[in-house]
């Protein structure tokens, strides 16, 4: 089945000129060792899958649809030494936008430093003037970040782009590696394979940290806006992992001490931390959207007056704007006198005349991207346009340029993917989660995004994408009897 396998001219993340990578060879001498038995391990992820009831929601205009998660039994393998680095080059990452977000809600320095324009920030959909003067607890306004990673046909691993408001994924990074026991059991007694199932309990304990009550055991709630919100699956995963209540807006009210009450069969109960799932301008009627309903009258009033706390806070999204993308690593130098750690793609900002004509006179060569865009809609790839969808961009552009950025084609690395009972590269991405706060944490890898389509570039699920585990070894330690000892237990 590896018979011809080759990378596009990319860097494929398992194999060079068909050998194993450094962390890889004993992950490779045992896959080699199953043949055809392969297939027949994706057959029990499927069924795995179907039988735990892992689903993801696909929006179409008719109607929501529930869909298996889209998986793939070859693993991405990462070394030790790589996510080292990489790890603390997302807690730097994160550090620095901490401190940006709480600098605009405040003096607003970097803005009169010229380091940060102020016109982006005019312009930004996702600043919230509701947010002004508050300082959340340990000063953190962004708890739980995902940031998008690819690698470059050079090797370079990229931070594509950061996601602050209402990151999702981690608990198909989680079920990810639930199903890959199941299926490389030996495999896993085998190989040094760094854990990740912490993640729930460390998210746990920081949201207790946050609680504004320290002396009693804090009520915690996911607030999820139902079960027709395409992350419900999540939500409700989260939530029976950390042992915490799962609710919607209906199930809490602030009272006129501007503290959050969960209704219960026993009467009111004080929630001292939320971790919300709901946007900011569904978060209360009272001050955002009037007509939400998947908020919490009063939520506002008792954050700013730090009887409950909300993870991430409201306002972050402020960061998570792809124009102050563009502006990370300036960030990172004036925040912490360091050089970043990982870098950002090239970027232009569609609202600089240059830049914009620019990304317009090379759209064959561009991805170009709304700015506050999530989830795969919306990005235009140049080399997969036709001409109508070149001058259709333009004028959107051209309408709105704030709106867009544009940067280079990347060609984003492969892995080995089983696909229709062959193996064949597919390009990936990978979204490790970070945790902020007394002890930042990163997930010992994240989770990895595959495009199921030959050639295709966007590995969103919800535009046909599928996902990977992603494994940490260290290889100065990986056994040379791994293959052995796989192949007699298979």
């Amino acid at each position: 089945m590896w018979d011809g396998y080759k990378s596009p001219g990319c860097w494929d993340e398992l194999l060079l000129d068909g050998h194993p990578r450094p962390a890889c060879e004993g992950v490779v001498r045992y896959l080699r060792s199953l043949g055809d038995e392969l297939v027949g391990r994706q057959e029990a992820a499927e069924l795995a899958i179907r039988s735990m009831g892992i689903t993801f929601t696909v929006y179409t205009e008719a109607a929501n649809i529930d869909r298996a998660w889209p998986f793939d039994v070859i693993p991405r393998v990462i070394s030790t030494e790589e996510w080292e680095r990489l790890s603390a080059g997302l807690v730097q990452r994160l550090s620095a936008l901490n401190l940006f977000i709480g600098d605009l809600y405040g003096a607003a320095r970097v803005v009169a430093d010229g380091v940060f324009p102020a016109e982006v920030l005019a312009s930004s959909v996702n600043y919230r003037p509701q947010s002004q003067g508050v300082r959340p607890p340990q000063g953190v306004w962004a708890h739980i970040c995902g940031s998008d990673l690819v690698r470059d046909a050079d090797g370079t691993m990229y931070v594509l782009e950061d996601n602050l408001r209402v990151p999702s994924g981690v608990s198909y990074m989680l079920e990810n590696r639930r199903v890959t026991k199941r299926v490389f059991a030996d495999l896993f007694r085998d190989l040094p394979i760094q854990p990740i199932d912490g993640y729930p309990a460390k998210l746990a304990a920081l949201l207790a940290a946050l609680s504004p009550r320290p002396g009693d055991t804090p009520v915690i709630a996911v607030l999820t806006p139902g079960i027709f919100n395409s992350a419900y699956f999540e939500h409700a995963f989260l939530a029976q992992q950390m042992g915490v209540h799962l609710v919607e807006g209906e199930d809490l009210v602030v009272d006129a001490d501007d503290c959050v009450y969960l209704r219960t069969v026993g009467g009111l109960v004080r929630v001292d931390v939320i971790y919300r799932r709901v946007d900011d301008l569904f978060l209360d009627p009272e001050v955002f959207r009037s007509d939400s309903t998947l908020g919490v009258r009063g939520l506002m009033r008792a954050w700013r007056a730090g009887n409950v706390a909300l993870a991430n806070a409201p306002g972050s999204g402020v960061a998570d704007d792809k124009a102050v993308y563009a502006y990370v690593p300036a960030l990172i130098r004036y925040y912490l006198d360091e050089d970043p750690l990982i870098p950002n793609v090239q970027t232009w900002l569609c609202h600089h005349d240059t830049d914009r004509r620019h990304v317009l006179s090379h759209l064959d060569e561009m991805v170009v991207k709304p700015a506050n865009g999530s989830g795969g809609y919306g990005v235009f790839v140049g080399s997969m346009a036709t001409e109508d969808a070149k001058d259709e961009l333009r004028r959107r552009v051209e309408a709105n340029p704030r709106d867009y950025i544009g940067q280079p084609i990347v060609r984003l690395s492969t892995a080995p993917t089983l696909c229709n009972g062959r193996i064949v590269p597919r390009h990936l991405d990978l979204r490790p989660f970070i945790l902020s706060g007394d002890q930042p944490y990163v997930t010992q890898g994240g989770l990895t995004r595959v495009a199921l389509e030959e050639g295709s570039i966007v590995v969103n699920s919800s535009q046909g994408g599928g996902s990977k585990d992603t494994w940490v070894i260290d290889p100065t330690t990986v056994p040379t009897s791994a293959a052995r000892q796989g192949q007699s237990q298979s």
